[in-house]
């Protein structure tokens, strides 16, 4: 397995260090966007990124042409995220939750890559894309349901838009959906909205509640392709250094948790995550 990763890259040094730190130790583990880049879902603040300004809560629910807009835009961006696969970090992320060298994952993801990849203690810190909430009456259903009623109200929408930019909460750029037709609640004709935690709200209190436990039944946390850029992520690092658990960063490019991180290993998450499973589940020499 070490063969995935070049062992002449500045990285790799570091990835021996984090070896070193992480063996012996339960590991909670911290993903954001860069660990489903090679799944073909860009993130927002990876080194080569576009600006991005996305839609806050505010925005979505007290502006209906915000809404229908957005509602155009996920309508194709769903069947994009849909469409895709585990790569070969949330694998080995399984793979180390499977061998018992992790307690489990809290993810800023919503594309629910970890556990089609076989995790199983998976914590949605920002919700999942695949589920659709009633604001009314709370009842919550699946996308793909919802995604069939956006067809039928709208035929022909999504292949007829071109100029489609795909974005992490399976998002996508459309110009022109002045013509697009919202579903409503089929219970109470309330409001939908992805189930998915927007800029300016909150993430639920248990949600969070949950996620500390997770990091306080660790001995280490093991951070993946987060900037850490928000506090959402970036509490659970400070919470970790705090009560004096290693904490283990793998981004490429700096993130806002650096000065806390034991080791930084400024690479890629496919191969480092790869060979991290590989060593502390037994089945590789050490790097």
């Amino acid at each position: 397995m070490l063969d995935r990763i070049d062992l002449g890259h500045p990285a790799w040094p570091s990835v021996g260090e984090a070896t070193a730190v992480l063996s012996g130790r339960p590991v909670a583990v911290l993903t954001g966007a860069g660990i489903s880049t090679d799944s073909g879902i860009p993130d927002y603040r990876g080194p080569d990124s576009p600006p991005r300004t996305p839609m806050t809560y505010q925005q979505f629910v007290g502006d209906p042409d915000r809404r229908r807009h957005y509602w155009a835009r996920n309508h194709v961006g769903w069947r994009h995220v849909h469409r895709t696969r585990p790569n070969p970090g949330h694998l080995a992320v399984s793979r180390l939750e499977a061998a018992g060298a992790a307690v489990g994952v809290i993810t800023q993801n919503v594309d629910t890559l970890h556990n089609a990849a076989g995790s199983r203690n998976v914590i949605d810190l920002h919700g999942r894309y695949d589920r659709v909430l009633c604001l009314d009456c709370r009842r919550v259903v699946p996308r793909d349901h919802v995604a069939a009623r956006l067809k039928a109200l709208n035929p022909g929408f999504a292949d007829e838009v071109a100029d489609a930019e795909i974005a992490p909460d399976a998002d996508a750029v459309i110009e022109a959906t002045a013509h697009f037709r919202v579903a409503d609640c089929e219970a109470c004709g309330g409001m939908l909205k992805p189930d998915i935690v927007y800029f300016g709200e909150n993430v639920p209190k248990p949600r969070v509640e949950a996620a500390y436990a997770l990091v306080d039944s660790a001995a280490a946390l093991l951070v993946a392709g987060s900037s850490l850029t928000v506090m959402s992520g970036l509490r659970f690092v400070r919470h970790a250094a705090k009560t004096g658990r290693p904490v283990i960063i793998v981004n490429r490019g700096t993130t806002r948790g650096d000065d806390l991180a034991t080791v930084k290993v400024d690479a890629g998450c496919s191969p480092v995550l790869t060979v991290l499973a590989s060593v502390l589940t037994g089945s590789a020499v050490s790097p």
